[in-house]
């Protein structure tokens, strides 16, 4: 059936009008239930840009008042090289520096200053000793000092090393300081020969004290409790104070770890010269060798061997300048060719164990610095290096209780270090 123009394009209308209903129920209905999920609708937001204004001055921050700087006083260091470091321009702070309190500075101290924006000191403070706290104050033109005693902070450490060379190599490559490594050789030193009985391979632990100023270190404590295996040998040293306020090492069990006697007289040596039957270097002939020999810079320290009293302090013949100590019972030790005493030592002396007596040196028949050592039982001479020393005395029996509450944590913790360094090993 034909239809006409008018009608046809009347038909077209009424399609179309009712293609966008059906179109507009659609949306609706996927309104209603949510958007399907190929359709996408697209929502187009107009963004208005306004300028705004911005004070820069009250976007910075206020220039701070004063600065806080750190500086090491170095080898070589003045007071004045030191301010310019620290950036002080003060000549008042400059003429203060020049004060009494000021020449305790020492090379190394840390110094911590307080300066303001047109470099006026404002303050200072640097310790002077272990313990002293110099703090240093600003009052209108002059400068205030004030000595106190440091807040310190004392932290354990624990640590662990392995001989390879010898125990300060050890300590070095393991970083303990060597005031540490200094007290296991004497805590040690009369179990171990630290000249001749340290194999590679030997190990240590060690748990210490170690004191903390504002939250930097700056001396070692006391060893607290050490372990050393050497040469297949487990030694194990916890310390202790008694009732009687007096501190010593011992074993886990409560026995004394120490000896009554040290194996050398020094700290760190060599045996240049054995006990027995040897050359003269000066008579040329043979003759017995009463003692042993170490060879040692001169000045080196010599420590009495045990507790004592002094017997003789002067020159005697060959021995040159010898102070000679006796000891309980029938025991007394020679120590010959030395350079100088002791401040303070002469006859008559109390001396304890490890404490300095004098210092190697060339006097008398010696032919190089060395320290000749002699052990005596009876006024006869042994051999310090192959005799059996006597043993000190154990914990007392009304300290044990205590002593194994201290000890016992100690214990496991040396157990820790031992297994962590077994574990590196492997």
């Amino acid at each position: 059936m034909t239809q006409e123009p008018g009608n046809l394009q009347a038909s077209v209308l009424r399609v179309g009008a009712a293609l966008v209903l059906v179109l507009s129920g659609a949306i609706a209905a996927f309104a209603t239930i949510g958007p399907a999920p190929d359709v996408e609708l697209l929502v187009a937001r107009t963004a208005v840009l306004e300028p705004f204004a911005i004070d820069h001055e009250q976007g910075l921050m206020p220039a701070p008042r004063a600065f806080i700087r750190e500086e090491r006083f170095r080898r070589g260091d003045t007071h004045a090289s030191l301010l310019v470091r620290l950036g002080v321009t003060d000549q008042e702070a400059a003429r203060a520096l020049r004060a009494r309190v000021f020449w305790q500075l020492r090379t190394g101290s840390t110094v911590t200053a307080q300066v303001d924006a047109e470099g006026a000191l404002l303050g200072l403070r640097y310790l002077s000793g272990r313990d002293k706290l110099v703090r240093v104050e600003r009052d209108g033109e002059r400068f205030s000092a004030l000595e106190e005693r440091a807040p310190l902070e004392t932290h354990v450490a624990m640590n662990a090393g392995v001989i390879r060379s010898s125990l300060f190599a050890a300590s070095d490559t393991a970083g303990v300081p060597d005031s540490v490594a200094i007290q296991l050789a004497d805590v040690f030193g009369g179990d171990i020969d630290f000249h001749r009985d340290l194999r590679k391979g030997d190990r240590f632990s060690v748990v210490y004290e170690q004191h903390y100023v504002e939250g930097r270190p700056v001396y070692t404590g006391r060893v607290l409790a050490a372990e050393f295996l050497n040469q297949g040998r487990r030694l194990r040293a916890v310390y202790f104070e008694g009732e009687d306020g007096k501190g010593d090492y011992y074993a886990p069990d409560g026995k004394s770890l120490r000896k009554a006697f040290l194996r050398s007289p020094l700290e760190f040596s060599r045996v240049s010269s054995g006990f027995g039957m040897r050359r003269h270097p000066f008579r040329r002939d043979w003759r017995a060798h009463q003692g042993v020999d170490y060879a040692a810079p001169s000045g080196t320290r010599v420590r009495s061997v045990g507790d004592g009293v002094v017997d003789f302090s002067g020159s005697k013949g060959g021995y040159g300048k010898v102070v000679i100590v006796r000891h309980q019972g029938q025991y007394s030790t020679v120590y010959a060719h030395l350079s100088r005493y002791a401040s303070g030592l002469h006859r008559g002396t109390r001396v304890l164990q490890g404490e300095a007596i004098g210092f190697v040196g060339q006097t008398g028949w010696a032919t190089g610095p060395h320290l000749h050592y002699e052990f005596r039982i009876a006024g006869v001479a042994r051999n310090p290096l192959a005799i059996a020393l006597p043993a000190a005395l154990p914990v007392p029996k009304q300290d044990l209780a205590a002593f194994r509450l201290q000890a016992e944590p100690l214990d496991a913790q040396l157990d820790l270090l031992a297994d962590a360094n077994l574990a590196l090993l492997e």
